[in-house]
């Protein structure tokens, strides 16, 4: 029988066993020297908590609001293409995992079930990650078939002009799957004897002049909510807000795209500071422990988004293991409130922590 895992990073571990060494190293790896993929990780454990005894905390609160949608903890699936390479049920049994855990998915743009399918398979608020395609038909016939089948926001994504280096792939000739949700509208298998057919995908299709004023066009198609995902600096975050997006996630794309750009959790609080409360921030990246919610979220962010956890839990168990992984994160999550004294999430303020930064400053 195999054996269970105790925390999240242990589904890792046996997903490693279970899938062939492309797709795993497809969604374990990140951009060139993967100096960020680690730094992701490891900025959180430069973080320590300042925990408040004598509290009544006899009863935690988790739940939440994103976006005015009900939500059992601040624990969110982040956007994770081709579920179908980890478990042949795919973005479906991820789908059922959110649903059953009371959060929100938000279901990749290059997933490998399609948005109906995903509708269909069970009863939750989902919201649907975009990307801007060269042929913009493609991302607006997204956005309506999304709005028809009752998702409740897009999530755009907007760190991705080109694809970042990702060696593994590269080095794998990563074989990128017909992508259902583009049938009759484009071709998404691509032979690349060159390396990995994702790259050469990616670099066909998306829009590299994408700008700014360009968020205008996909207000002016969609009433939806849109959030924009990859924002790591103030003043991208101060942008964000005056073109009117609903949201903004702070994200390096799980460190696939731009090497040495910073960890998420070392920007969190200046975007968190520029937005000036004005928007929700989301957070994304490194997210493997509850006390790792708890930081981000004592730093500003209104949730966490979790992508290759969810991935590896799938990969491992199905459905029941990117259940696991979500409810491992909540369970951690209240045992770090009820240890620290905060029995709602109202509770964790920015005294809960001290970052390295504070640390370096004290010892001046």
């Amino acid at each position: 029988m195999a054996r269970e895992p105790v925390n999240v990073s242990e589904f890792q571990q046996l997903a490693r066993e279970v899938l062939p060494k492309m797709y795993y190293d497809f969604y374990a790896g990140g951009a060139e020297d993967e100096f960020s993929l680690k730094e992701n990780v490891e900025a959180f454990r430069r973080i320590t908590l300042r925990p408040r005894v004598l509290v009544d905390v006899s009863r935690i609160d988790m739940s939440t609001t994103v976006l005015g949608y009900n939500i059992s903890s601040p624990i969110m699936i982040a956007p994770t293409a081709m579920h179908k390479l980890a478990h042949p049920e795919g973005e479906v049994a991820t789908a059922k995992a959110a649903a059953a855990c009371n959060t929100i998915m938000v279901l990749s743009f290059m997933s490998t079930c399609t948005v109906e399918e995903v509708a269909s398979s069970c009863n939750a608020v989902r919201f649907l990650q975009l990307y801007v395609y060269k042929r913009r038909d493609v991302t607006a016939a997204l956005v309506l078939r999304a709005e028809k089948n009752g998702y409740k926001a897009f999530v755009l994504t907007v760190d991705v002009p080109r694809l970042g280096r990702r060696e593994a792939d590269i080095r794998n000739k990563m074989v990128s799957p017909q992508l259902k949700n583009f049938e009759g509208l484009i071709s998404t298998e691509l032979e690349s004897d060159k390396g990995s057919s994702v790259e050469l995908f990616a670099n066909s299709m998306f829009d590299a002049s994408l700008q700014w004023e360009d968020i205008a066009w996909l207000k002016s198609i969609t009433k939806l909510p849109i959030l924009l995902k990859g924002i790591l600096t103030g003043e991208d975050a101060l942008k964000a807000v005056e073109v009117g997006v609903a949201g903004i996630v702070v994200s390096n794309h799980g460190a696939r795209q731009l090497d040495y750009s910073p960890s998420t959790i070392s920007v969190l609080e200046e975007v968190v500071h520029a937005t000036k409360g004005k928007v929700p921030v989301l957070f994304d990246g490194g997210v493997r422990r509850g006390t790792d919610v708890f930081k981000a979220l004592a730093l500003g962010a209104k949730a966490v988004l979790v992508g290759r956890p969810v991935i590896f839990g799938l990969a491992a168990k199905g459905e029941r293991g990117a259940r696991q992984v979500i409810q491992m994160l909540k369970n951690e999550l209240e045992l770090t409130m009820a240890l620290s004294g905060c029995p709602a999430l109202k509770d964790i303020t920015r005294t809960h922590v001290t970052t390295e930064k504070e640390r370096l400053h004290s010892m001046l």
